[in-house]
């Protein structure tokens, strides 16, 4: 791939707090690093941009698309996925310093009549908890099913979104967990748009965007937007925009590392603006005390190295984004990039040096793949497949989410043939994952084929218990999904022994047992809920992600399973 580099250094006047800045606070690790990603493949482009109270940095490195090869920079549009979550929290917090609402104010005073929200031991759900994620609604509604998977929330309507709510039945008290709620967060800006007589965006830009001048900041694409479009890939492979008219709320905001900045500005106090006491609000921890997560109104809380961190990150089909700045501190950062590998450790090194950067991955054969289906066809495809994770595992990343992005763009773009023979290809590389299953029964469903669909479901679920898209699928096919997922009871001295911290270079992954439950934490993560599938293996409600216990006579390691990987964590 040839490179296209971009280093922006900020030598004139910052108008936000009329001071120079250089490019200073982007180390030539990180630069070098950001580098990298592009160069194998990684990341198709890249920007970070860097605030303290001497002004602002920005490093730029890569493309908007790889046909056009024009370089992205600071004024590039990418979608922010969930940072959008943050300005849904801010609206919220807006309302409350304005009397409007209050923190405790239950769901149920802002639904249109007909609509009734679900309560639980005569407790309802207020709206604090919606933007904290403790409402006890799930991830995504049961009755989501988009017509287009590579633009999955295009279709979802405001009837669908209120039916489900109707029909929903709390599994658990409502405050008593934290479960990661796309459609809560929806749900949540929908009404706070509603109660203004407003749609969400026109809420967000009269409060948040046009007082802050955040003239890029948009749901709709303004002409200027879409001039300055960084196209999404996934696998190396441009993907379609994302549009997400019902639940925007959770993630439907497009923007740029300028207006970014100057939203992590105004968060931190260094931008004044009218919107700080609802933007300091928002940062307050709003979880009940002793919960393992910390959030406030959209904002997650890190704890580390004795600094508190707010931040969120974003991610839409060929995008992802990460937004952050030290709470009381003096720095904020920013990283958007157009495809869909995350950018995580880059924020945090950013903000704390002490946390660990990412080696850049091998580059992805994804490429010489789909130019040998496009030009040769699938079954010299698949020949090429074999014979390149033979004898090159040491040059391309042959990871089982390399093949699944190439799936779904098919899929997105209905060549079912040659989605379905991709997704049946991972199936035969990565035969133990429970992913790979789901996705070839996605595809199968959408090809009319329910049987094989249905027996593809059954497998991804009996590898992963905890795979919610699966059990979702195989309800809209009619399949009883009790008795799949089977209760599992392990012995008592049997967790008390994988109790202990396990270590994987820098990071601890620290395992705890709460009565029967078990949990891990890992290194500057929130603490997760582990569930048994067997005696040794244990499965994740809230991310897609396996945990082996290894032992010979006593436990030694253990091992994480996640997106094709394996990593291990010695005792």
């Amino acid at each position: 791939m040839k490179k296209y580099f971009t280093i922006l250094l900020i030598l004139f006047q910052i108008v936000l707090y009329g001071c120079q800045s250089q490019n200073k606070n982007i180390s030539a690790e990180v630069k070098e690093n950001i580098k990298a990603r592009v160069d194998n493949g990684i990341n198709t482009g890249l920007v970070v941009g860097v605030i303290t109270s001497d002004g602002v940095s920005y490093y730029s490195y890569g493309v908007k698309s790889l046909e056009t090869k024009e370089p992205v920079d600071e004024n590039s549009v990418f979608e922010i996925g969930s940072i959008s979550k943050t300005f849904t929290g801010i609206l919220l917090a807006d309302m409350v310093v304005k009397g409007e609402l209050n923190l405790d104010t239950p769901l149920q005073e802002l639904l249109p009549e007909g609509v009734t929200s679900p309560i639980r031991n005569g407790e309802s759900i207020k709206l604090y908890q919606m933007s904290n994620h403790t409402s006890s609604l799930p991830g995504m509604p049961d009755n989501f099913n988009p017509a287009n998977l590579a633009n999955p929330y295009a279709d979802y309507s405001e009837e669908q979104m209120y039916a489900f709510l109707n029909s929903y039945e709390l599994t658990r008290d409502i405050g008593s967990k934290y479960e990661y709620s796309n459609y809560a967060q929806g749900l949540l800006g929908h009404v706070l748009a509603n109660k203004k007589q407003m749609t969400y965006e026109e809420l967000m830009v009269k409060t948040i965007a046009k007082p802050l001048k955040l003239e890029n900041t948009r749901i709709a694409f303004t002409p200027k937007m879409k001039e300055n479009l960084a196209m999404g890939h996934s696998a190396g492979v441009e993907v379609e925009n994302w549009d997400i008219p019902t639940l925007a709320g959770a993630g439907a905001i497009r923007s740029t590392t300028v207006d970014m900045l100057t939203y992590l500005a105004a968060n931190m106090g260094l931008k004044k603006s009218d919107l700080y006491p609802a933007m300091h609000l928002s940062h307050k921890n709003s979880t009940s005390k002793g919960s393992s997560s910390m959030v406030g109104l959209g904002w997650h809380i890190r704890l580390r190295n004795k600094l508190e961190i707010a931040w969120h990150a974003g991610g839409t089909g060929g995008y992802r984004a990460f937004a952050g700045f030290i709470k009381g501190g003096d720095k904020g950062v920013v990283v958007l990039t157009n495809s869909d590998v995350a950018v995580d450790d880059i924020v945090f090194h950013l903000l704390d040096p002490t946390s660990a950067l990412n080696k850049p991955q091998k580059p992805s054969f994804v490429t010489h793949l789909k130019k040998s289906i496009e030009n040769e066809g699938i079954e010299v495809a698949t020949r090429t497949y074999w014979e390149l994770k033979k004898n090159r595992t040491d040059k391309y990343d042959f990871g089982e989410n390399q093949l699944n992005g190439l799936g779904y763009s098919y899929l997105g773009k209905g060549e079912l043939e040659k989605a379905i023979a991709v997704f049946k290809l991972n199936m035969e590389a990565f035969p133990n994952s429970f992913n790979v299953y789901d996705s070839y029964g996605d595809a199968l469903m959408k090809n009319k084929e329910n049987e094989k669909a249905i027996a593809s479901y059954k497998k991804s679920v009996e590898i992963n218990p905890g795979n919610t898209n699966g059990i979702a699928m195989l309800k809209k096919l009619g399949v009883d999904t009790e008795s799949l997922v089977k209760e599992v009871t392990v012995e008592d001295a049997i967790l008390e022994s994988y109790v202990g911290n396990y270590k994987y270079q820098k990071f601890i992954m620290k395992v705890t047992k709460d009565g029967k439950q078990m949990k891990i934490q890992i290194t500057g993560q929130n603490e997760i809920e582990i569930y048994p599938k067997s005696e040794n293996v244990f499965y994740l409600k809230v991310v897609p992600a396996l945990i082996t216990f290894n032992k010979t006579e006593q436990v030694e390691s253990l091992t994480l399973s996640q997106g094709g990987q394996e990593i291990i964590y010695k005792r």
